[in-house]
């Protein structure tokens, strides 16, 4: 509104006027948005008076009416432009006091994070690697839902085996209703496995003689206490080649007790039984906590188990088409969850699982 449109407007409709004016001061003292909306609601708002005033255009002289009407609408939409105008100035305003308050130097340094590590059951998997890796054995794999046939038939566990039981495995397909039709028709089970024990089996359906693999990985049992979980990791090995006997399973087992658990470790040998080796022995390492004195870790026999081992029996090889007559071999298994807490004196294994960092941190 120009000088003499308002100088009209004093003369004719004093009152608008004034309106106008307070209007626009209420509008240009507004320091925030926030402070600005009200002005809003104050100056245009329903119950404001340039509103009122307009209402009461039709009580007026019909002179009258033509530049009130029109002049209220002129100062509407003045007034409207200023509010929208401040709004655009205060918001800049805020823009550059945010910037200027938040500014980063970026010559600064940056915010570190720690870094992480493998973790303990990893680290002592790839411990047991490089022992072995450093004898010429090679790594091999296999998967984790594996067939009944795999993980027991071709291992020499017969179909009545306890094993095969719902009580001790996790079956996926069982084909069967009943226990007794598992014993009739147990090789068309699925299941995770229970052992790295089939890795084994598929290494030698698929390579002849000489054999020297290590087998590693996650397995699955129906246990659950301080020193078994539902899932746990196995370390196994397998050599098959002419002439090996017991004695170089005797070799094996101690040199990689010294590596493992520290060169002046000894081994103890005892008889077991097991399917698929025959003979079977395991194998115990003197307790490191007590130096084989005896103590509650080691119930004081003054030795800890480490691992089941044996000569492969001869059944197990008319399922690979070997020849019993030109090759023997041995093979051994490892807990790798036992192993670490036998190394590093951990009490419980459920500690690998609980992802506590104060836990993980130490290793």
């Amino acid at each position: 509104m120009d000088d003499a449109q308002l100088q009209e407007l004093k003369q004719r409709a004093p009152g608008l006027a004034a309106i106008y004016r307070t209007g626009r001061d209420t509008i240009l003292r507004a320091h925030d948005l926030a402070t600005l909306e009200q002005a809003r609601i104050q100056v245009l708002g329903r119950k404001s008076p340039l509103t009122e005033f307009l209402r009461a255009i039709p009580g007026l002289p019909a002179d009258e009416r033509p530049l009130v009407g029109k002049g209220g609408n002129l100062i509407r939409k003045e007034l409207d432009a200023l509010v929208e105008e401040r709004e655009a100035e205060l918001k800049r305003e805020a823009l550059s006091a945010s910037l200027a308050h938040e500014r980063i130097d970026v010559t600064l340094p940056g915010q570190s994070f720690p870094a992480g590590h493998e973790h303990l059951i990893t680290q002592t998997m790839r411990e047991v690697e490089d022992i072995f890796i450093g004898l010429g054995y090679s790594i091999a794999e296999g998967p984790e839902v594996e067939l009944d046939y795999y993980n027991f038939t071709a291992l020499n566990t017969p179909p009545s085996h306890p094993a095969r039981s719902a009580h001790d495995t996790f079956w996926i397909v069982e084909q069967r209703e009943t226990m007794p039709e598992a014993v009739l028709d147990a090789d068309r089970g699925v299941l995770l496995r229970t052992h790295t024990s089939p890795v084994q089996v598929r290494v030698m359906e698929r390579q002849k003689p000489p054999v020297y693999v290590l087998c590693l990985g996650k397995v699955y049992r129906r246990d659950s206490d301080a020193t078994h979980t539902p899932m746990f990791h196995q370390v196994e090995g397998l050599v098959v080649d002419e002439g090996i006997t017991l004695a170089d399973l005797k070799g094996t087992v101690a040199h990689f007790a010294r590596r493992f658990f520290g060169p002046d470790r000894t081994i103890r040998v005892r008889p077991h039984f097991f399917p698929f080796t025959e003979p079977s022995i395991e194998v115990d390492v003197d307790c490191g906590l007590c130096g084989g004195k005896g103590c509650r870790s080691c119930k004081h026999s003054g030795w800890l188990e480490i691992m089941g081992a044996g000569m492969v029996d001869p059944a197990v090889y008319d399922f690979v088409d070997y020849d019993p007559e030109r090759v023997s071999g041995f093979a051994f298994g490892m807990g790798v969850e036992r192993m670490a807490m036998l190394k590093h004196g951990i009490p419980d294994l459920r500690l690998f699982y609980e992802n506590d960092v104060r836990f993980l941190r130490q290793f």
